[in-house]
């Protein structure tokens, strides 16, 4: 009996939706071009970082390398954006990596990865918004700010130092704007961005008219005189900013830069949300996607590299390093553009933490996981009671509570999402499809044995490659804490420190190539992720590694939110799963590939 139950619900969290569930109707206005997902994209991602990250990054991790750390960055940003992109194409529906989760590895594994969008796009709606409050109120001189300390001050422990009414207010407004239709909301985004882009073109072109070559290759004793001058001593001074030139930290400075500078890159994976509102969405969100990433790299990698060149990078301010950078080269009036530039870049990231939010918790919602009318729509096919929703409690959140605290966990839900869209592209890459299981079933008879497999993969391939597929996620998860843990063995070339790595390598390595040589699904995309299985398991490295780097305390509330997470879903969802009810009604085979080449492209039935 216990074996029975046991079985039961293990079949139950890990049911699965098939591409094209029967019944289940678009519910949005097919109304978005692939410049709308671009433009969201940018404005997502190309946030108020790109004013206070590269000052930040190059005068205590980088220097001038700076623009290195971007660029390694900007590569491991793509890996994880390569593998949503050929989701996007092969899954046209709203739902982004939770929707991905749910028709490749279970219902379980997708409410743990909406659970933890939600909580991403929650924190990072209402810390942007708190962002937008301060740096208006610190261009009129912070009156909000003095009058709210003075009369309504909280100072509870976990609560903000008052309440901030005002970045409720914006985070409400645009939320009412959101439910009244996408097309407003994005055409506001478009102008925002652009004007943030003109702002950054500004800065681009004034490193290039002031900026200075030596500045690049700053000799030590410059730094140790600099250095004497911040300490007031003269004694034994050695310098506190490095060795001077182009990698004054060393290589090892640029790659903590770079483990910073990724955290820029998170927001593209907005776009991935909207594709039942995108007119052509096998192909606008790949292109949308790989772009906005692109756009992003050269604003980043310009910005940084014109910054460096205007003023030593010792000298740049950790807080406002491009007002402090013009006020260096004399034309300190330019400071008024950057804060312009700012309140918009901050503006177009507050629209691409909120966007995804109600269409996430929509299809959660839609699939029974969530409370039902979560997925009712408004007459302009917009998801109202969602945005609403889910506008209401960011806007608590931003008017009581200290976000500082738990800004890194909505970096454990986005890194979550990275980590298992990368493995779903590997499982669903090598998984069998049933059209071809006859066929592949008949082939795998005559071709048995270790080192001969059929051309097609089989229940038994597929399931290798899944155990595969597992078996090296626990192999990265081990190497990525020996790296962070024990780092300074591996420094000091402990030799069991290193063994340890170089096996743990090889494992991945052969493990890798095992994988590879199983045979792929035949479906083509209209955008397929290459460097298979490469790419997907450097892209899952990453993730954990930087996961790994999180202290104990934000581990601590994200396991809290977890326990939230799983009282909603044993308590509700497991039972009004709307898969579920399909299964019992007996319906249909699921299905978890795309449909062959003429069937993928149904958008035009939306």
């Amino acid at each position: 009996m216990p074996c029975g139950v046991l079985k039961s619900f293990a079949k139950s969290v890990s049911r699965r939706k098939p591409l094209e569930p029967e019944g289940e109707e678009a519910s949005f206005n097919r109304c978005l071009t692939t410049l709308d997902l671009v433009a969201l994209g940018v404005g997502s991602t190309l946030g108020a970082g790109v004013y206070v990250l590269s000052g930040e990054v190059a005068r205590t991790s980088a220097g001038p390398s700076i623009i290195i750390s971007f660029f390694i960055a900007a590569v491991a940003s793509i890996f994880a954006g390569l593998c949503y992109a050929e989701f996007g194409a092969r899954v046209p529906k709203t739902g982004s990596a939770y929707l991905y989760s749910y028709v490749t590895v279970g219902e379980l594994l997708a409410f743990v990865t909406g659970w933890n969008l939600l909580l991403s796009y929650v924190i990072g709606t209402s810390s942007v918004a708190r962002a937008w409050s301060g740096t208006f109120d610190d261009l009129i001189g912070n009156v909000m700010g003095d009058y709210l300390k003075e009369n309504v001050a909280m100072g509870l422990p976990g609560l903000a130092p008052y309440p901030d009414f005002f970045s409720a207010f914006l985070i409400i407004l645009l939320a009412g704007l959101l439910a009244f239709g996408v097309k407003e909301s994005t055409t506001i985004n478009k102008v925002f961005t652009a004007i943030n882009i003109l702002v950054l073109l500004f800065v681009i072109i004034s490193g290039l008219i002031k900026g200075d070559l030596n500045n690049w290759k700053i000799s030590i004793e410059a730094l140790i005189n600099a250095t004497a001058e911040n300490t007031n001593s003269t004694d034994n001074v050695t310098s506190i900013y490095g060795q001077g030139g182009f990698f004054p930290y060393g290589f090892d400075g640029t790659l903590a830069g770079a483990a910073t500078c990724f955290y820029a890159f998170v927001g593209f994976d907005c776009i991935a949300t909207t594709s039942e509102e995108v007119k052509n969405p096998q192909k606008a969100i790949p292109v949308g996607i790989v772009a906005s990433l692109l756009i992003c790299f050269l604003a980043y990698f310009a910005v940084s590299a014109a910054l460096t060149l205007m003023m030593p990078y010792y000298k740049l301010d950790v807080n406002s390093p491009l007002p402090v950078a013009f006020e260096y080269i004399g034309w300190g009036p330019a400071k008024y553009v950057v804060a312009v530039g700012s309140l918009c870049a901050l503006s177009t990231s507050l629209l691409g933490s909120m966007f995804p939010m109600p269409r996430v918790m929509f299809a959660m919602a839609r699939d029974g996981l969530l409370f039902t009318p979560l997925s009712r729509v408004s007459a302009r096919q917009s998801p109202v009671v969602a945005t609403i929703s889910s506008g209401v409690v960011a806007a608590i959140m931003a008017l009581l509570f200290d976000l500082k605290a738990l800004v890194d966990m909505m970096s454990i839900g986005t890194l979550f999402a990275y980590t298992l869209v990368a493995i779903c592209i590997l499982i669903l890459r090598y998984q069998e499809s049933i059209s071809d299981s006859n066929l592949s079933i008949c082939e795998s008879d005559g071709k048995r044995g270790c080192l001969k497999l059929p051309s097609l993969p089989t229940k038994r391939t597929s399931l290798t490659v899944t155990s595969l597929t597992v078996f090296s996620v626990v192999c990265v998860i081990g190497l990525c804490v020996l790296l962070s843990k024990g780092i300074e063995y591996l420094l000091n070339k402990e030799v069991w420190s290193i063994v340890c790595v170089t096996i743990i390598g090889v494992i991945l390595l052969v493990v890798a190539f095992i994988i590879w040589r199983h045979p792929q699904n035949p479906m083509k995309a209209s955008f397929m992720v290459p460097f298979i299985p490469i790419l997907p398991l450097v892209s899952v490295f990453v993730n954990v590694y930087l996961m790994v780097q999180l202290g104990g305390d934000t581990w601590i509330r994200y396991a809290i939110w977890m326990l939230v997470g799983f009282v909603i879903y044993f308590g509700y969802g497991i039972r009004n799963s709307v898969q579920r009810k399909r299964q019992q009604a007996g319906e249909a085979t699921i299905d978890t590939i795309s449909k062959p080449e003429t069937d993928v492209n149904k958008e035009e039935k939306f």
